[in-house]
């Protein structure tokens, strides 16, 4: 019975139709923004590690090659990997803050600005209010 309250709260408290949001201009353009970003360098950074794979397991010639001391090309490629992927981070992060996430905090204020217990309680009022 203590519950009952907190449940019709629950029940009478509209939440957004995401799927409209989902289908709205700027959703998709932050959706695009988003992948032409992260699909171009996720398959670059792909290339880059299987090529890296490629050449230790076909190429050992080249890649033991001494660059200084017992530092050989191989080594130096594999510690790129490590650089490449602090670099990519570091990029997206810097991309994510200046450009996807003001269009995602547009889309959110939206969505948490509109008034939906308001339309609800509406909708209500003409079924003959009460359930």
């Amino acid at each position: 019975m203590g519950n009952d309250a907190s449940r019709d709260a629950a029940e009478n408290t509209a939440h957004p139709d995401f799927r409209l949001v989902q289908a709205s201009d700027d959703f998709q353009r932050l959706r695009g923004s988003h992948r032409s970003f992260v699909f171009p360098l996720a398959g670059a950074f792909l290339l880059w590690y299987f090529l890296y794979v490629l050449l230790a397991d076909y190429a050992h010639g080249l890649l033991s090659i001494p660059v200084v001391g017992n530092i050989n090309v191989g080594l130096v490629l594999g510690l790129l990997q490590f650089v490449s992927t602090f670099g990519i981070t570091a990029w997206y992060v810097r991309r994510a803050n200046s450009t996807l996430d003001p269009q995602a905090e547009a889309i959110r204020a939206e969505i948490e600005g509109h008034d939906f217990d308001a339309e609800q309680s509406v909708g209500a009022g003409r079924e003959g209010g009460a359930r």
